[in-house]
């Protein structure tokens, strides 16, 4: 037997000070008779059958106080074997960790923004399964498709503008990868959401376009940054400002979100183009687009559940508080 709500077995303190506190009482009851002398003389004035009803009234209040506070735990028990089907479709987050990323027109931080974004989808996601992959000049499968939704969010712990050493930002590679990382054989039940600036360089990203429309992927892309530019911070490991990012010829770098590209990726694949926003409006937007995609089995398995059985500990302590109720009143201590 298991409890589904154990945290109401403290109760059952309660029920052991009840029953302590009936028999002290009736202890403390049988000094005061003493008093009147011979116990066993003052027993024979009084009415035995009153103080048996007393002790019986106590106890059937205790037990039905101990069957209460066992109902409302949950007792499960006697368990039965049920088939769990999930349904859903493939979901991939591409998420940009490029150097453009670290530009603070977004707070804290492009990059930061995007990673909450990220665990906020995952956590809006019901019986999808989902894949992560990271990309900066080049793209990488940081965790391949799966049910484990908790495993998907560890991996963010080591994305960050580090991760990947080769400059740039290819979101063409990122979209061939996500195309090779879906399975194979379906052209549908397939998502690829990219969190990203829009900053490509030459990775000929509407090339990687028509190769996904071809394999039924939508894709939805979630734009960060402002469109007129922001200069690229470079701090220390303490935070503090050091300088900003500069190109080869010395030039200070202004990284502007390409929101014309990332709305010619979504749309030419039947997806959608969000700006991201403090209130991440846009998560429940794609999130309202997936839920009303067609769904495919993504797996079953057996459980095994256990029955609730509190009922049967409800009707018990029903039945002895009526029992209780219904015994006549006692009259203790005629002498008195």
């Amino acid at each position: 037997m298991r409890f589904a709500y154990p945290g109401y077995l403290f109760l059952l303190f309660f029920v052991l000070f009840l029953a302590g506190f009936y028999i002290f009482v009736f202890r403390q009851k049988m000094k005061l008779l003493s008093i009147f002398g011979d116990l066993k003389l003052v027993e024979k004035l009084l009415n035995p059958e009153e103080i048996k009803q007393q002790k019986v009234k106590s106890f059937l209040l205790v037990l039905a106080f101990l069957f209460l506070v066992l109902g409302l735990s949950g007792p499960q028990f006697g368990a039965k074997m049920t088939e769990i089907k999930r349904h859903g479709v493939d979901v991939i987050i591409a998420i940009d960790c490029s150097a453009s990323m670290l530009a603070e027109d977004m707070k804290p931080n492009r990059i930061e923004k995007a990673q909450r974004e990220l665990v906020a989808l995952i956590d809006r996601l019901e019986g999808d399964r989902v894949g992560i992959i990271a990309f900066a000049g080049t793209a990488f499968l940081q965790c391949p498709l799966t049910l484990d939704y908790n495993a998907a969010k560890m991996f963010l712990n080591i994305i960050d503008t580090n991760l990947i050493p080769q400059p740039g930002t290819a979101i063409g590679s990122a979209i061939r990868l996500a195309i090779k990382s879906f399975p194979r054989r379906e052209r549908k039940y397939k998502v690829l959401v990219l969190l990203t600036d829009g900053e490509d360089h030459k990775s000929d990203p509407l090339g990687a376009v028509n190769e996904a429309k071809k394999e039924g992927i939508r894709i939805f892309t979630i734009g960060f940054g402002n469109p007129d530019g922001d200069l690229i911070p470079l701090r220390d490991a303490q935070g503090n400002l050091v300088d900003y990012k500069k190109d080869k010829q010395g030039q200070t770098v202004l990284s502007k979100m390409d929101a014309m590209l990332l709305q010619k990726i979504a749309l030419e694949t039947g997806g959608k183009y969000y700006h991201s926003t403090g209130g991440e409006i846009e998560l429940d937007r794609i999130h309202e687009e997936i839920s009303g995609m067609e769904k495919k089995e993504l797996g079953s398995r057996l459980l095994s559940l256990y029955e609730d059985r509190f009922q049967y500990f409800i009707f018990i302590a029903i039945i002895l508080l009526i029992v209780e109720f219904l015994l006549p009143e006692r009259k203790f201590f005629k002498v008195i």
